[in-house]
């Protein structure tokens, strides 16, 4: 773990937030079965107990088409709306569907539809180097696990000291004694989000439909 830097304190911070990596870590560690975060106050909590100014906070996930899952369609388009009226920044990609085979308890397999996200962490990553290219902070709080990520990390760092204009990087996540995964990305600070912190930054607006679609 790559320890606290306190000269980054008061800088301008800008949180990235991978949805479905958020969702599947918040669900592992405190099981929470649908991404009730609140992605504006998460990001900025986060940035408040580290004394970082939150300058931008950039949302990014996947959203199924309403003819291959209405029920998340819904709930997606909602919150992301709900989430530009706040002024996070958002980002979505059409989740794609593939046949995948599950074995089951009793042996037996099945096929299911799963959803993929494409192009997602790519997004990211763009975003990370242009921000950084820009200058427009001096702390990238990546909220996400996925090691794909450590390029863009590393890109992100070749470029603050290229320009003299330094960039301290931390990655965030839920974690508990029950995460099967308790690392960060790479080469970045970690900071574990616990129960606590998390449930002071819960939606409390349910964006999942009322009747079943």
């Amino acid at each position: 773990m790559t320890p606290s830097h306190p000269q980054a304190a008061g800088q301008r911070a800008i949180c990235f937030i991978d949805g479905q990596n958020l969702f599947g870590a918040a669900k592992d560690a405190f099981g929470y079965t649908y991404p009730n975060y609140d992605a504006k106050k998460l990001g900025e909590r986060i940035c408040q107990d580290h004394a970082w100014t939150p300058a931008e906070v950039r949302f990014y996930t996947g959203v199924p088409q309403p003819s291959d899952n209405p029920f998340w369609h819904h709930f997606w388009t909602a919150k992301l709306a709900q989430m530009g009226r706040m002024r996070v920044v958002t980002f979505s990609r059409a989740l794609r569907y593939n046949n995948v085979t599950v074995r089951q308890k009793d042996g037996t397999e099945v096929s299911v539809l799963k959803g993929r996200e494409k192009g997602v962490d790519v997004r990211i990553a763009l975003d990370m180097v242009r921000a950084a290219r820009e200058k427009r902070g001096h702390v990238f709080v990546v909220f996400s696990q996925d090691q794909d990520l450590t390029e863009a990390v590393d890109e992100v760092r070749v470029i603050a000291k290229d320009s003299g204009h330094p960039i301290h990087i931390a990655s965030a996540y839920p974690c508990s004694l029950t995460s099967p995964n308790k690392r960060g990305l790479d080469r970045t600070e970690w900071i574990t989000i616990d129960r606590a912190t998390y449930d002071a930054c819960i939606d409390t607006r349910d964006y999942r439909p009322k009747k079943k679609l």
